[in-house]
């Protein structure tokens, strides 16, 4: 997770230097006041007052959810200082919000956590309660209580070209700003391996992410928090674990599901997410996903799903192959019913079924 950035400055000096010289030789000849005719003195000087902090402004926006937003240093990999991450202030009583993935190592052996705000104050943090599932981690910093909790939006209301904001702290450098829009919703994305897979229902942003970003927030234009850096996309594959750089293709986790996950851990400590009870498999053509197995006692056994079923839709929206379907179901609750639209054989079927819940 740790990356190290040179920082080149090219010298360019010499071409403005050039500029200037060659204004000076075009007009009248220098009286010796500075005030050459058509030299930069010359040139029109913004005179209007800055907008006001209440606009809905990239610098506004920046103002107001920069002191909610901290830099998250963990143990990785047996280092106490190996990852480095971003979060989010969630309430009054000291939670940050981030992903599983920037302090799962240090929560596995119980390693140093530590935040650090915009002011550069350091405080130690715990987990709470983290879900793999949904890459999703909440911490507990008491002595942060005096930080500012982030507005909540939503990632619902938002439509593809709205303009966002993406804050944290890409490459270790903190209290980093960068804008752009949204450029899909509803992106069905698979991060992580094996038991460390998650699978998001995306909000897509060309906003620039960068390792460091994951768990920063990304805001509206009213600096309302509508949803959590996780991901990016690299050439040849979408990856979450921070390896490669920005190209303008980055996923968020939608703040509706964070609310609902956080809520859980915060109140059992725990996360659930919703389950069928079925391993699938997709499709060479991505005309659904097929069932591979059914557990016995589960939702799909009760409905009469069977292993070669192939399911087609949930809720009426198409499933082209398993990721979607299961980033599908994960969108709900469990105890939530969904219909799915199966085909078997020649025939086409549509089940109802009630979601179980597992821990993850």
């Amino acid at each position: 997770m740790v990356c190290v950035l040179s920082l080149i400055v090219g010298v360019i000096g010499g071409a403005i230097a050039g500029g200037i010289a060659g204004s000076a030789t075009d007009g009248a000849a220098d009286s010796g006041t500075g005030d050459t005719p058509g030299g930069v003195l010359k040139v029109q000087r913004r005179t209007a007052p800055p907008l006001p902090a209440d606009n809905t402004s990239i610098p506004s926006v920046a103002a107001k959810v920069l002191p909610s937003t901290v830099q998250i240093i963990a143990e990785y990999d047996g280092k106490a200082r190996g990852a480095t991450g971003s979060g989010w202030v969630f309430d009054r009583q000291g939670h940050i919000i981030t992903n599983n993935h920037v302090v799962a190592d240090a929560a596995a052996d119980n390693g140093p956590i530590e935040v650090i705000d915009q002011r550069g104050r350091h405080f130690k943090a715990k987990v709470v309660g983290r879900s793999p599932v949904y890459d999703i981690a909440v911490l507990s910093a008491t002595k942060a209580k005096s930080l500012t909790p982030a507005a909540i939006g939503s990632a619902d209301q938002m439509r593809v070209g709205d303009t966002v904001v993406a804050i944290g702290s890409p490459l270790g450098l903190s209290a980093t700003v960068t804008s752009g829009i949204v450029s899909a919703v509803h992106r069905p994305v698979t991060t992580g391996d094996g038991d460390d897979s998650s699978f998001i229902n995306a909000i897509q942003t060309d906003a620039a992410i960068n390792p460091g970003n994951s768990g920063g927030p990304l805001v509206d234009l009213q600096g309302q928090v509508i949803g959590v850096n996780s991901a990016i996309a690299s050439l040849g594959a979408t990856d979450g674990n921070d390896e490669s750089g920005n190209i303008g293709v980055g996923f968020a986790i939608p703040i509706e599901q964070v609310q609902v996950t956080a809520d859980q851990i915060l109140k059992t400590g725990r996360a659930r997410y919703p389950i069928i009870g079925a391993s699938v498999r997709g499709t060479e053509a991505g005309n659904g996903a097929v069932i591979r197995s059914v557990q016995s006692g589960s939702p799909a056994a009760r409905a009469g799903l069977r292993a070669g079923d192939r399911v087609t839709a949930v809720d009426g929206s198409a499933t082209d192959g398993s990721a979607e379907l299961v980033v599908a179901i994960r969108a709900h609750v469990p105890g939530d019913r969904i219909t799915l639209t199966v085909v078997r054989g020649e025939k086409t079927l549509h089940v109802r079924l009630r979601l179980a819940a597992k821990v993850g």
